[in-house]
């Protein structure tokens, strides 16, 4: 996917550590992340704005993004990207469609080739991750709270995820790669449960813009 513009986490892993966060609410998350666990749990829905920044090894911002977000469980996902450059991440549950107005190109994967096995599993319920994961509070300052996933597998997509919460919401989530790369995603405006029809989880290519199947 090289023709795609970098700004999007067309790895997967965002998407990865954002589903095994909201696995977490099915498997049963520990003790320690109870706060987080209680979040996940009332969530069937959920709208936010998000400004994302990825930082390199050596604490330089290369990317900053704007956007919107929108989830509707099971395996549905919106990412709308509107500055510095318009694209969108969509998924309907079975596919996901990566779309680049400027370049004029679509990019469909299944939702497995998209996140990995590993992320299949977690969108299927068939992954446990207390077996996968160690789950820790990472301390808290008044009504704001730490959570950090660590993968139990050296070989996994990501060295840890750190998931911040204030007033028992999700406000922010900071994911650190294996090769020093830190991606840091803070949310804003975010809204539990509003209603989301299906249709903005689909996408139809527009006339004329070049398609290709991954």
């Amino acid at each position: 996917m090289a023709f795609f513009r970098t700004v999007l986490p067309i790895d997967g892993r965002f998407w990865f550590a954002l589903w095994a966060c909201w696995s977490l609410a099915a498997v049963g998350a520990p003790s320690a992340a109870g706060e987080l666990e209680r979040f996940l749990a009332s969530v069937t829905t959920l709208s936010a704005d998000f400004e994302q920044q990825v930082i390199d090894e050596r604490g330089q911002v290369t990317q900053s993004n704007r956007g919107r977000f929108y989830l509707k469980r099971p395996g549905k996902f919106r990412w709308t990207y509107e500055t510095p450059y318009r694209q969108e991440v969509v998924a309907d549950g079975v596919k996901v469609w990566f779309y680049d107005p400027d370049l004029e190109q679509v990019t469909v994967k299944t939702i497995g080739a998209a996140l990995g096995s590993a992320p299949a599993l977690l969108l299927s319920g068939e992954l446990d991750l207390e077996q996968r994961f160690i789950v820790s509070e990472q301390g808290r300052r008044g009504e704001t709270a730490w959570v950090e996933l660590r993968p139990k597998d050296e070989a996994d997509v990501f060295r840890r995820l750190r998931v911040e919460l204030r007033q028992g919401v999700l406000s922010s989530m900071e994911l650190a790669d294996n090769f020093g790369q830190l991606t840091r995603i803070q949310f804003e405006d975010v809204r539990l449960n509003p209603p989301l029809q299906d249709k903005l989880f689909r996408f139809s290519p527009p006339p004329g813009v070049d398609v290709f199947e991954g």
